[in-house]
C-alpha cells in the first residue's frame, strides 16, 4: 500500500456501533469510537515520504497491515489504453519486463463493478502488487512508464490507484452532481436510484422484447459436420480457396460475409525445430478465433483486440509437413488476419514468416439479418455505459484516499459526438476535484492518437475534432495535456507504446506537482496568428528550445481555407518561433488546421526537446 505523503491522512473503517478503536502507525496512537453506523475515522496528519511502515487497527479484534510506503498516490483512469496491462506489451519491451525491480513503486488496480442504483462504500476488493518480477505484467503499461519516470527522478515511493475500463463513455465516471444542469440527464440518472422504476423498466423490457419472433437461425458449422473434420490434418482441403496472409477476405474476392472461416497453411518444419516448444504469434484477428496444429487445440481468443500469442507444446512439432488450422468467426464488418502485424513461428533458434498463400473456406455464412435482438428492440441497460455507472463503483468510494493528482487517458467511445466533450471533461475535471476537496489538484491527460488509414488530402475527421475539444481543456487551471499523436498504429485501437505516452504524461507532472521550471514538459501548442497577405503566421505557446520539423526535410500536415471552408495543403517554414504558412489555393485565408486527421502520421512539428505539437484548428485573425 502507498499512502500520500505530506497530506492530512485519513484512515478510516467500519467496526461494531459504539466500539473502541485505535490505531498505532508511525510511532504514534489515535483513537476513537465508532458512530451509531460502525464507520469511524482518524486523522493522521502530514507524515514524510518512507516505508515501509506496519499499521496495527484494534477493536473487538486486532488487524495488522505491514509494508506500507508513504509518498505519492497517482489515481489513473480511462478506458482500454489506461487498462492495458505490461502482459499485453512484453514483446515491446523484453528488457523492461526482464531487468526492473522498483518495490516502492505499487499498483491498486480496481476491479471491473458498476451499478447505477447509488455509491459505494468501498471498492471491489483487490490488492497492492509492487514493480518487482511477475507483478509487472499486471501494471497498465502507460501508469507503469509514468510512475517510473517519477520514481527514478524523485526517489519517492509512488502508488498508482488504477481505475478504467475499456470500451466505456466518460459519463460513466461521472458523479450525479455533474449533471445538475442538465435535466435530461438527471431525470434519467434518479430513475437508475429508483429500485421500484427499474424493476418496472427491466419487467416490460423482457416482456417487449419476447413478444417479438426471433430472427435468430440455427448455425450449422460445417467444417465441425463432415466424417472428416476440418482441422484434422488429413481433410483434404484441395478445393479450399486462396488466401493471402494477412489481410481481409473482403479485400480478397469474397465479399460481405460474416460468420465462420477456416484458414489452412501447410507448413514444412525443418528437424531442428521439430520436437520443441515453439511461440506462435497470429498478428490480431477480427474478431474470435481458435487455433489448431496437426489437429490439436492450441489456444483461442474471443474478441478481436488482444495480440494472438500462442504456446505450441514440445513434441508437437515434427519434421515436414505440418497442418496449421485458424478458426474464425467474425460477428460484423470486415473480418480477416490485421496487416502490418507479427505472424509467425519460432523456437529459440529458427523463425518461420508465416504471411503468404494460405487456403481458406466457409464454415458458416451468417445470414444478414440481425441475430438475437430485432433492429427495432430495445436493448437492456449496461450499467458500465451509462452516467454514473462506473463512478458508483470505482472512483467515489476512493475520493476519501489522499491523492497527488489524476491521469486519464479515455476518448475513443466518445469520438462519435467529438464537439460534445468540450463540455464532458472540464466538467469531469471540476466534478473529481470537488469530491476529492483538495483543491486545483493536477489534471493530466492524453490526447487521443494517430488511428485509422492515413488520408493524403486533407479531410474531415471526428478524431481530430475529439483532439480539438481535448486542446480546449487546457483552458481548465492546472491541466496537462501529452500529445500522442505519433504514438499509435493505424490498425490497432491499442497501439504498443505505452512508454513515451506515460513520459510525456509524466512530464506535465514534473511541471504540475513537482513544480520543476527547468523542464520542457509540452511540446509547441497553438498560441495565435497574424496574416501578412497571403502569408499566415503561427506562434505557439512551449516553441522552446526552438521549433524543428522530425523526420523529413519540409514540414506536413498545415492546411489552409478561405471563407468556403474549402482546405489545401499548406508550404510551410520556421521561421524563428512561428511557423509561416501559404497556398497558391488560397489567397485569403480564412481557417487553419494541423494535424487534422484520424491518423496525422507525417505530421512533423517538434520542438527541440523532441515533443510533438498539438493538432488544432483556427479561425484567422481579421
Amino acid at each position: 500500500m502507498v499512502l500520500q505523503r505530506e497530506t492530512n491522512l485519513t484512515i478510516w473503517g467500519w467496526a461494531a456501533a459504539k466500539e473502541k478503536i485505535t490505531v498505532s502507525f508511525n510511532g504514534k496512537t489515535y483513537k476513537t469510537i465508532t458512530d451509531d453506523q460502525g464507520s469511524w475515522a482518524v486523522k493522521m496528519g502530514k507524515m514524510k515520504a518512507g516505508g515501509p511502515f506496519k499499521m496495527m487497527i484494534k477493536g473487538e479484534n486486532t488487524i495488522i497491515l505491514e509494508d506500507i510506503m508513504l509518498g505519492d498516490v497517482w489515481f489513473c483512469s480511462g478506458q482500454s489504453n489506461m487498462a492495458l496491462p505490461m502482459e499485453r506489451l512484453k514483446e515491446a519491451y523484453p528488457q523492461v519486463i526482464e531487468k526492473d525491480h522498483f518495490p516502492m513503486i505499487r499498483n491498486f488496480f480496481v476491479p471491473t463493478k458498476a451499478n447505477l442504483s447509488g455509491e459505494s462504500a468501498d471498492l471491489p476488493p483487490g490488492k497492492w502488487v509492487p514493480a518487482t518480477g511477475a507483478d509487472i505484467l499486471s501494471f497498465g503499461g502507460t501508469s507503469y512508464f509514468f510512475a517510473k519516470t517519477l520514481f527514478q527522478k524523485y526517489k519517492v515511493p509512488i502508488g498508482i490507484i488504477n481505475s478504467s475500463v475499456g470500451g466505456t463513455p466518460i459519463e460513466a465516471w461521472m458523479s450525479r452532481d455533474a449533471f445538475s444542469t442538465n435535466p435530461e440527464q438527471l431525470r434519467k440518472i434518479n430513475n437508475f436510484r429508483d429500485s421500484a422504476f427499474m424493476a418496472n423498466y427491466q419487467k416490460k423490457l423482457k416482456e417487449k422484447n419476447l413478444a417479438r419472433p426471433s430472427t435468430s437461425a440455427t448455425i450449422v458449422d460445417e467444417g465441425l459436420s463432415g466424417p472428416v473434420k476440418w482441422i484434422d490434418p488429413d481433410f483434404d482441403a484441395s478445393g479450399w480457396r486462396k488466401f493471402w496472409m494477412p489481410g481481409y477476405w473482403a479485400d480478397q474476392g469474397i465479399r460481405n460475409i460474416n460468420g465462420i472461416l477456416y484458414f489452412r497453411k501447410e507448413l514444412q518444419i525443418p528437424a531442428e525445430m521439430s520436437g520443441k516448444q515453439a511461440k506462435l504469434y497470429m498478428g490480431r484477428i477480427i474478431d474470435a478465433d481458435s487455433v489448431f496444429l496437426n489437429g490439436q487445440f492450441i489456444g483461442n481468443t474471443t474478441y478481436q483486440y488482444p495480440p494472438r500469442r500462442y504456446v505450441v507444446p514440445a513434441g508437437l512439432l515434427k519434421a515436414g509437413k505440418n497442418i496449421l488450422i485458424v478458426k474464425v468467426i467474425s460477428n460484423s464488418g470486415k473480418g480477416g488476419f490485421v496487416p502490418d502485424k507479427n505472424y509467425s513461428l519460432l523456437t529459440p533458434d529458427k523463425k518461420i514468416d508465416l504471411r503468404g498463400e494460405w487456403s481458406f473456406e466457409v464454415g458458416y455464412a451468417q445470414p444478414k439479418q440481425n441475430q438475437g435482438f430485432r433492429a427495432d428492440a430495445e436493448m437492456p441497460l449496461v450499467a458500465q455505459n451509462e452516467p454514473t455507472g462506473l463512478f458508483n463503483t470505482m472512483v467515489s468510494p476512493a475520493v476519501k484516499f489522499a491523492i497527488k493528482g489524476f491521469v486519464w487517458y479515455q476518448g475513443e467511445t466518445n469520438t462519435g459526438n467529438p464537439k460534445a466533450y468540450r463540455q464532458l471533461l472540464p466538467a469531469l475535471i471540476k466534478d473529481w476535484r470537488n469530491k476529492w476537496k483538495q483543491g486545483d489538484l493536477p489534471f493530466i491527460y492524453a490526447q487521443l492518437p494517430n488511428f485509422m488509414e492515413a488520408n493524403y488530402l486533407p479531410e474531415e475527421s471526428n478524431w481530430a475534432q475529439f483532439r480539438q475539444s481535448q486542446l480546449e481543456a487546457l483552458s481548465v487551471p492546472n491541466t496537462g495535456m501529452a500529445v500522442t499523436i505519433d504514438a499509435g498504429e493505424w490498425n490497432d485501437i491499442h497501439p504498443l507504446d505505452k512508454k513515451d505516452v506515460g513520459e510525456r504524461l509524466a512530464l506535465w507532472a514534473e511541471h504540475l506537482a513537482y513544480h520543476d521550471q527547468q523542464i520542457t514538459y509540452s511540446g509547441p501548442i497553438y498560441k495565435s496568428n497574424q496574416l501578412n497577405g497571403s502569408e499566415l503566421a503561427i506562434n505557439f505557446d512551449h516553441s522552446s528550445p526552438g521549433l524543428m520539423i522530425k523526420g523529413a526535410d519540409k514540414l506536413i500536415g498545415f492546411a489552409l481555407a478561405g471563407e468556403d471552408k474549402v482546405f489545401y495543403w499548406a508550404r510551410a517554414r520556421i521561421t524563428g518561433d512561428a511557423v509561416v504558412l501559404s497556398s497558391p489555393m488560397v489567397s485569403k485565408p480564412a481557417f487553419v488546421r494541423y494535424a487534422w486527421a484520424d491518423n496525422p502520421d507525417r505530421a512533423n512539428l517538434y520542438n527541440k526537446a523532441g515533443l510533438p505539437a498539438s493538432p488544432f484548428e483556427a479561425e484567422v485573425n481579421k
